[in-house]
């Protein structure tokens, strides 16, 4: 059993005994974004294979409350503290940190989804001279961007704006190539945006 930061526990049990409807909501919204963040660590580790980078998900820290050492089992625990963002690594000999963000909205996507505590991180990582950016993912219209972590930054920080939208996205971002070999061929929108190449590898 694994609590959130709020305590807050649903188990199988309990999901079990939530009407029909009530139930698939409850399912459809535990397996949001399951399916992006599956296809971006793929890619990682089909990179990390051809040693083209090293890229990882970075893991979210637990406190562990009981554990079970005889089966070497955590019996309960919850979310220490949030996580800063999802990926990092190294390319090209650049520090490369990145959040993916998955919209079912087809005109935005809210700031309501970007804790600022990621937004803090992301500028410490600019300071440094390292490679930052948010790979947002339009799912209604299966459409994948990364955009420099300095506009969202900039977007963030103004108070007028709530969030991006899809034609700024579109306009300011650098669209990412899907396929089956990586799923996400996102570092040939990196070598575009960040190494100003041009890269079209046979994959």
């Amino acid at each position: 059993m694994i609590n959130y930061p709020n305590k807050k526990v649903v188990n199988k049990q309990e999901t079990n005994l939530l009407p029909a409807k009530k139930k698939q909501k409850v399912l459809n919204a535990a397996n949001r974004g399951m399916d992006f963040e599956h296809a971006v660590s793929l890619s990682c580790q089909y990179y990390d294979e051809k040693q083209r980078a090293i890229i990882t998900k970075r893991p979210t820290p637990i406190k562990i409350i009981s554990a079970d050492y005889k089966l070497a089992k955590i019996t309960e625990a919850y979310f220490e503290k949030q996580s800063n963002t999802d990926y990092n690594g190294v390319y090209k000999g650049k520090y490369i940190d990145f959040e993916c963000k998955e919209t079912l909205s087809k005109t935005s996507l809210s700031f309501n989804n970007i804790p600022s505590h990621q937004i803090k991180h992301l500028k410490k990582v600019l300071m440094h001279g390292g490679i930052a950016f948010f790979m947002i993912y339009y799912k209604t219209l299966d459409e994948v961007y990364i955009v420099d972590a300095n506009d969202i930054i900039s977007l963030y920080e103004n108070g007028d704006r709530k969030s991006i939208t899809y034609e700024h996205t579109k306009e300011i971002g650098t669209l990412v190539e899907q396929g089956f070999i990586p799923r996400l061929k996102f570092l040939d929108a990196v070598d575009k945006v960040y190494f100003n190449e041009n890269t079209k590898e046979n994959y």
